[in-house]
């Protein structure tokens, strides 16, 4: 590719960046501060011929080098510098063409200049947060820390550098390495998708420098005692830090700390004195009282009360000198636990209620990037589709996550991951880490004590896992628990994600890893075989997500989307890695092309792929909603995946780009509050309730239609709800007349306020899909009949009204906020119907994009209501809508000046 080429060239400086700003303003100034080092002039050491020593003195040239953020790896910086762009890179196969570029098989340079104003009696911390995977660290030409200690990407540490630090210009260098996925303790993504070619090598956290007097302190733990929410008037809790004299001298030092706490609750001023000596450290701890104690609920159950607490320590002496302040920290009074019932699997509790965990997994950015503002966006998009819970298989990110996760109620499941050096046990034969030596340990415990101090206090832990595939051996496990001890942990401590085995210490994990990964038929969840609903499932799809056409034609030649339908088993460069099992989407295309009929262009096999994708997303959901109370309950289920590292074909639930599409709504109608359900092996309907409180009296209609649309049969059954419960309550007549396809909607209303709860439309053939249990691998199970869906193709066309309005009340934060009325005219259905939101100007999709429902079949003569929330000019937006058997067509809204 030419413009790889001369992109590369630009490597050698051509970016003219800008040297760091030489301010004559300190970059800390008194005891308690602490500063991000601003930003990094970035350079490969295959263009450096100086020594290390040497470029972190203070006034070395770098005009030539690349001007970056403050933390990022070395190709998100070179991204950020405009050396590179990720559309392009994103773009067919021009990843691939920098897998040969040897700097980064070289060490790459982060360097910095910055002023202190040092005086007597001041001490100064490094502290480093994440460097993958480990580096050299040089402070005015002296090394600090060679990479035979600063190694692992959560390897975490604090460095006194009282003595190198100098008044005015001051010299940092980082020399990272490049990362060895099964050598080093690296952010690796598996068979997720092709590998970075800089193998997130670089400093992808802050690194900060701190000041204090002679005695520092750590940020806060908080222990919270709640023993029952019938008992907040008054609830205890237990402050720790540890404290650090510095100095040759004994000191007497107060601790003070002061919590501020939500409208209506108060809590007690804490302080505690105690004498340290000469370079001395110690824990301390302060309990505290908290009077009429607001709770903190994940978001579907209620609100996020947070709490903040920040302290200080001071010197007694004569002047009551400040030594060091903490950091405000956030924290929530909840109660959280796990155990493992009869069963052998895991079922959380959240404030001594069930908590069926309904969550996805992360996926951070292939070049470890990270933007606040779009994990506030994916968050939102999680708590629309129902989601509660995230799980971080080894992407533990940044602070902002999980404060983001406490402001808006998502419970985190964090551990380390799978298939590389973390897992690199004897008894480990399914991958090729290296096997852990004597020297490992230490850098594992420093992963684990700074990833517990960072995610201790937050309301939102649910709980850790130690281990993903596999569980750690003894010696690690000792190491992990007693670094958890150190940091106060009081979640859960789960072994691993499988039940392959346990550490004695531990016990069973209770997490099954049976598959699926890709594709499985609906009634593979009704099964009591593998991945299907009873348990705790900790990574389990059926292996789709593939985007709209508009985000496709973002990162895929026409040559690759000619490919992608006409060539259903070719190697797809967007789905995973070469050597992978999800290489292509064989599985996948064999199930779709039998079930719903060879693709007749591009078009076609894209809608044919949402409507196969929904119908998997919300099997998998309701399958395990309606089990949540059975007698071997449903306990949990981590869909594989929530959201994809860059544009990808699978393993998502929205694309790259935050579009939605039929695994999205597949999984949104599935996580319904109350939601009436169809058991695909049973043929039965299920009434399924996740809230707390909502009780009393449901009516479910149940409507069969033949593909004309003529009736075949209407049930109405009225019955009762509880929290947190699911039932049977009926069967749908008609199911063994079906003859070639047949519509089901299920109906939910509310009798109390005669509102409907929530509205349910399936595509049922004569016969299901018949599986091959007993032929099961640990990404699919065969089918060995399929379900024939193909007289969708025959549905005659309909004619849909569709129009909006602005709606009375505005949308949050400035969102547009649009009803959309859908009527359909016909004497036949209006087959999955499909909304889109548009920029006039330009005719690109706008997302996010905040939808009540869509891809909805309207009965005939039936009519829909929808709403829209999204950013942007409502005058600049139109609205498309299209469908199985209606045409394409855009409308404007009636409330709009356009």
């Amino acid at each position: 590719m030419k413009f790889i080429q001369a992109l590369n060239a630009l490597l050698v400086g051509l970016t003219n960046a800008k040297a760091a700003s030489h301010s004559s303003n300190s970059l800390v100034s008194a005891a308690g501060d602490i500063a991000i080092i601003p930003g990094w002039n970035l350079q490969s050491s295959l263009y450096v011929s100086t020594s290390s020593s040497h470029l972190s003195q203070p006034g070395v040239g770098v005009t030539d080098w690349h001007r970056v953020g403050p933390r990022g790896t070395v190709l998100a910086g070179l991204i950020e510098s405009g050396v590179y762009s990720d559309e392009q890179l994103f773009f067919a196969d021009n990843l691939n063409s920098l897998a040969t570029n040897l700097s980064f098989r070289s060490p790459w340079i982060y360097r910095e200049e910055f002023a202190m104003t040092p005086d007597q009696d001041q001490y100064f911390t490094l502290h480093t947060h994440g460097i993958t995977s480990k580096a050299d660290v040089y402070l005015n030409g002296a090394m600090i820390v060679g990479s035979d200690e600063q190694q692992g990407s959560y390897g975490g540490r604090q460095y006194n550098v009282t003595g190198n630090i100098r008044h005015g210009t001051n010299g940092l260098l980082i020399k990272a390495y490049q990362t060895d996925y099964l050598r080093d303790f690296s952010m690796g993504f598996v068979d997720w998708n092709p590998y970075p070619p800089d193998n997130g090598t670089g400093v992808w956290r802050n690194v900060e420098i701190k000041q204090s007097g002679p005695v520092s302190m750590s940020p806060f733990r908080v222990v919270i005692v709640l023993k029952s929410l019938t008992e907040t008037k008054k609830v205890h809790l237990t402050l720790f830090t540890d404290l650090v004299n510095q100095s040759q001298r004994k000191i007497q030092v107060t601790v003070k700390g002061t919590i501020i706490s939500p409208l209506g609750s108060t809590a007690s001023p804490v302080a505690r004195s105690i004498h340290l000596g000469p370079e001395e450290r110690k824990t301390i701890s302060i309990p505290a009282t908290i009077e009429n104690a607001a709770i903190w609920w994940p978001a579907r159950w209620g609100d996020q009360r947070l709490y903040t607490v920040q302290g200080e320590v001071k010197i007694e002496d004569s002047r009551k000198t400040v030594s060091d302040k903490s950091r405000p920290q956030q924290f929530g009074i909840r109660k959280v636990f796990s155990r493992v019932n009869e069963h052998n699997d895991t079922a959380f509790f959240v404030n001594d209620r069930p908590f069926q965990v309904m969550g996805g997994g992360y996926g951070p950015d292939i070049f470890l990037r990270f933007e606040k503002t779009r994990v506030a966006k994916i968050f939102e998009y999680m708590l629309d589709m129902g989601l509660n819970t995230l799980r971080l298989e080894g992407k533990q990110e940044h602070p902002e996550l999980y404060e983001l996760a406490d402001q808006m109620g998502i419970m985190i499941l964090a551990g380390w991951e799978c298939c590389d050096k973390w897992e690199g046990w004897e008894y480990n034969d399914d991958a090729n880490g290296v096997k852990w030596v004597k020297s490992d340990y230490p850098i594992a415990q420093a992963a684990m004590l700074h990833e517990a101090e960072m995610m201790q206090t937050h309301p939102s832990m649910l709980g850790l896992l130690v281990g993903s595939d596999y569980w750690p051996n003894a010696q690690a496990t000792q190491i992990y628990l007693e670094a958890l001890r150190q940091m106060n942990w009081d979640n859960p401590v789960i072994a691993s994600a499988s039940q392959r085995g346990y550490p004695e210490a531990l016990g069973p994990s209770g997490m099954k890893m049976d598959g699926p990964y890709d594709w499985v038929p609906p009634n593979y969840w009704y099964g009591d075989r593998e991945g299907a609903a009873f348990g705790f499932g900790s990574e389990l799809g059926a292996g789709v997500g593939t985007p709209e056409l508009s985000s496709l034609k973002r990162f895929l030649s026409d040559e690759e989307l000619e490919i992608l339908w006409r060539q259903p088993n070719a190697t797809q460069f967007h789905m995973s890695r070469y050597d992978s099992q999800f290489y292509d989407r064989s599985i996948y295309n064999s199930a779709l092309f039998a079930r719903y009929g060879e693709p007749v262009d591009l078009e076609d096999y894209i809608l044919k792929c949402q409507m196969a994708d929904y119908e998997a997303t919300r099997a998998q959901f309701e399958a395990y909603s309606a089990k949540q109370n059975a007698s071997r309950p449903a306990t949990g289920s981590i869909y594989w995946m929530l959201n994809s590292a860059w544009p990808n074909l699978h393993w998502q639930l929205f694309d790259y780009y935050l579009s939605p599409m039929g695994a999205y709504f597949g999984a949104k109608v599935g996580n319904r509050m109350e939601h009436v359900a169809y058991d695909h092996k049973k043929e039965t309907v299920w009434l399924i309730n996740h809230s707390l409180e909502s009780k009393g009296e449901r009516q479910l209609m149940i409507d069969l239609i033949d593909i004309n649309g003529t009736e075949i049969s209407s049930i109405v059954v009225k019955t009762e709800t509880s929290p947190s419960s699911s039932k049977e309550v009926g069967r749908p007549g008609g199911i063994d007349h079906i003859q070639d396809l047949a519509f089901l909607r299920l109906t939910l209303r509310d009798t109390n306020t005669n509102q409907d709860l929530s509205r349910n439309v399936y595509w049922l053939a004569p016969q299901n899909d018949v599986l091959d249990w007993d032929n099961s691998t640990w990404y699919t199970t065969p089918v060995t009949k399929f379900a024939n869906f193909q007289q969708l193709q025959s549905v005659p066309n309909a004619i849909v009204k569709a129009t909006a309005h602005k709606a009375k009340v505005k949308g949050p934060h400035g969102h547009a906020n649009v009803d959309i009325q859908l009527e359909n005219v016909s004497d036949h259905p209006a087959v999955f119907l499909r909304l889109t939101v548009i920029n006039s100007s330009d005719q690109t999709v706008i997302a996010p994009v905040f939808w009540s429902d869509n891809y909805v079949t309207l009965w005939p003569k039936e009519s829909v209501r929808v709403s829209v929330l999204f950013e942007g000019d409502l005058d600049g937006a139109v609205f498309e809508l299209s469908g199985r058997n209606v045409q394409k067509a855009q409308f404007t809204c009636l409330g709009a000046s356009n």
